[in-house]
């Protein structure tokens, strides 16, 4: 079949990071530094990039601000023409170093926050970074950049959305994420203290519905929806393969971050195959691209246009097939299994502790 280009190309510099966040959907098997690619080695990947059809470029990670030659990496990418985007936890920001990325061509940043309360922001980071982060806002927002807000929601925080959302007006975002946890990763080693109950998301609903007419044309407020409580499933990156693609730090081409969790997915790598072939013809990323795939009861439903049959790594890591139906779902035969999770989530009990992000393997190599 005709593949069309992607639009997106999500760059995941280095694992590393000076946070622990315990929903983070970087793989629990993190990359270490020594595996990473050189900036010559990003700049051939960009410049790949846009040759398929890119037109833009999250430079995430971890945390791309441990890369010393980030502003090198930046300039190769606005080279090519894709636009540049900074997806970062704000540490180790200064004015300096924003102004030569921002002269390199880095075009927006994206922040993230754990709270508004300092101390809460800083026990779910796992490190005290919460002043940074305020730091971090002032310079983007002197910068003149667009400044976007990220805000991971779940049980800890979302009780707090009112605040969350006083915040990024206060420090200036032009545009708030209120992205409900998506269960990859650490995240989920640590779903049972990270899933919300119905009745917290359902009064996030309303929060929302309210901010959002009150800060209408002054702060975009952007909801990503918590797909265990909806009985609905996403719609897996605009589908496997569909509009973006991820590179990881070692070069390993993906369709989304999270399918490295996928068994035998045998993922191509930059290093050996141009980006155009592993796009157009890998294995990976026909594995589940279009719908012939699909089994009953997506093969005939006509949601699977909408939602292209749901997650692939969250029907892995629900039920250890990547071809059933996303348990998400409500027609998913395996739709138990989530509502069971909801419901636990809603049984009395205490604080729960987090299995914090460890990246032993990077700090042991040195930063």
């Amino acid at each position: 079949m005709t593949v069309p280009p992607p639009w997106a190309l999500l760059a995941e510099l280095t694992h590393g990071c000076p946070l622990h966040c315990a929903y983070c959907s970087n793989p629990v098997e993190l990359i270490s530094r020594s595996a990473e690619l050189t900036a010559g080695q990003w700049a051939d990947v960009f410049r790949q990039a846009a040759d398929l059809g890119v037109v833009q470029t999250h430079l995430s990670g971890g945390e791309p601000l441990l890369r010393r030659d980030l502003a090198s990496i930046v300039e190769a990418a606005a080279g090519t023409g894709l636009y540049t985007q900074l997806v970062t936890s704000g540490v180790g920001l200064h004015d300096r170093r924003l102004n030569e990325l921002a002269a390199a061509g880095l075009r927006s940043v994206q922040l993230s926050v754990q709270h508004a309360v300092p101390t809460a922001s800083d026990h779910i980071a796992g490190a005290r970074s919460f002043t940074a982060k305020e730091r971090a806002a002032r310079l983007i927002r002197t910068a003149g950049l667009p400044f976007g807000l990220n805000i991971v929601l779940h049980r800890a925080n979302i009780d707090a959305l009112d605040e969350l959302i006083d915040l990024g007006r206060d420090w200036g975002a032009d545009r708030v994420e209120l992205a409900n946890t998506q269960f990859y990763g650490w995240a989920l080693r640590n779903r049972g203290a990270l899933l919300p109950t119905r009745e917290q998301v359902e009064r996030a609903r309303r929060t929302l519905a309210h901010r959002r007419e009150q800060l209408a044309g002054k702060v975009e407020l952007v909801w990503v929806a918590p797909d265990h409580l909806d009985g609905t499933a996403k719609p897996c990156m605009g589908g496997w393969g569909a509009v973006s693609l991820t590179v990881a730090p070692d070069g390993t081409v993906l369709p989304c971050p999270a399918a490295a969790s996928l068994p035998g997915l045998d993922a191509p790598n930059v290093r050996q195959q141009p980006l155009a072939r592993i796009w157009r013809t890998s294995k990976t990323f026909n594995a589940y691209r279009g719908e012939t795939w699909m089994r009953d009861p997506c093969r005939t439903c006509a949601l699977r246009t909408v939602d292209h049959g749901g997650c692939r790594c969250q029907a892995y890591a629900l039920t250890g097939d990547a071809a059933r139906t996303d348990p998400a779902c409500r027609h998913a035969p395996d739709h138990h299994l989530v509502r069971d999770l909801v419901d636990r989530a809603a049984e009395p009990r205490g604080a729960l502790a987090y299995a914090y992000r460890a990246y032993r393997a990077y700090r042991e190599e040195g930063t």
